[in-house]
């Protein structure tokens, strides 16, 4: 007889789609807690430019593997699997629902269809090298090295070609493909999407209200606590624009301008890696929250 799978939620989408809102709609009518699926949250001290949600508006729900590791060092994909299936199993034996919330597509798939990830430490040497190069030429050498891993990582993501050139360097061999057919989970995911013209929108409001809060001021405060300009730049997005300004390398409008059309950028790779996955069923507005409580409603009495 086979082992009956474990039910859990997800909740993935673009930036600025509105997941961590409508996660927190899901976790207080089906009595959930909230595990952050983004490769940037985990850091602390990286609040405005991750869009972490404040205490006021998580409502009172558990969010989880936000704020566990320093900016200064690495995090990999390979801890935020481990991380993940820990908290997994403690919220369900809490009698509480798991529900994954966020837009970094491959931590999802990592934990989602228990991916092997090897557990390479960080090579500083060869980061420092890499690091001087352009996303296309750390691109090309990837090709080289694993074509198959090539063909499935967003190519213009400087941070994810060196880990995975450096994965493949310290190892010898390509890394294992990273979907399986099957999940390790019953897991029921939810994609939130929106219009392109209208995603673009909220991306520039959501971008000006961020700059308003202070995000330039939260990059100054890293770098005075230790965070280099390098680290910034792997950091990506938010971090390397206002870090490029903060330098005199680009001024205030062209950071503003470089930001919104790279976030869109963005936005656009993640619809990409996400349209790959036909398991997700697709909440269009209006009326997302409410469609997405019938749709978990319903995957729990199964």
């Amino acid at each position: 007889m086979k082992k009956r799978k474990e039910k859990i939620i997800v909740v993935c989408g673009q930036t600025a789609s509105g997941k961590s809102a409508l996660a927190v709609a899901l976790a207080k009518h089906l009595g959930g807690e909230i595990i952050s699926a983004d490769s940037r949250q985990v850091y602390k001290g990286l609040d405005i430019g991750t869009e972490k949600m404040t205490k006021k508006e998580m409502e009172g729900i558990p969010h989880h593997l936000i704020d566990v590791a320093s900016p200064k060092k690495q995090f990999t994909a390979a801890d935020f699997k481990r991380l993940t299936k820990n908290k997994i199993a403690e919220i369900q034996n809490r009698g509480r629902i798991p529900i994954l919330c966020g837009g970094t597509g491959f931590y999802i798939d990592a934990v989602l269809y228990d991916t092997s990830i090897p557990n390479v430490p960080p090579n500083a040497i060869l980061r420092r090298t890499l690091s001087k190069k352009t996303a296309s030429e750390l691109f090309s050498i990837l090709k080289k090295l694993d074509p198959k891993r090539a063909r499935a990582i967003d190519s213009k993501n400087p941070r994810r070609l060196i880990r995975a050139i450096e994965i493949v360097r310290h190892t010898g061999k390509p890394v294992s493909p990273l979907v399986k057919k099957k999940s390790a989970y019953d897991a029921l995911i939810l994609g939130v999407a929106f219009r392109r013209d209208a995603l673009a929108r909220r991306i520039s409001l959501r971008l000006d209200r961020r700059l308003r809060q202070g995000m330039v001021r939260e990059v100054r405060n890293l770098i005075k606590k230790g965070v280099g300009h390098r680290r910034l730049q792997e950091l990506g997005l938010e971090y390397r624009f206002i870090s490029l300004y903060l330098q005199k390398k680009l001024s205030q409008n062209e950071m503003r301008e470089k930001l919104n059309t790279t976030i869109r950028q963005y936005a656009k790779r993640q619809e990409t890696w996400f349209k790959r996955n036909r398991s997700i069923r697709w909440i269009f507005p209006p009326s997302i929250s409410k469609k997405a409580v019938a749709l978990s409603s319903s995957f729990l009495k199964r």
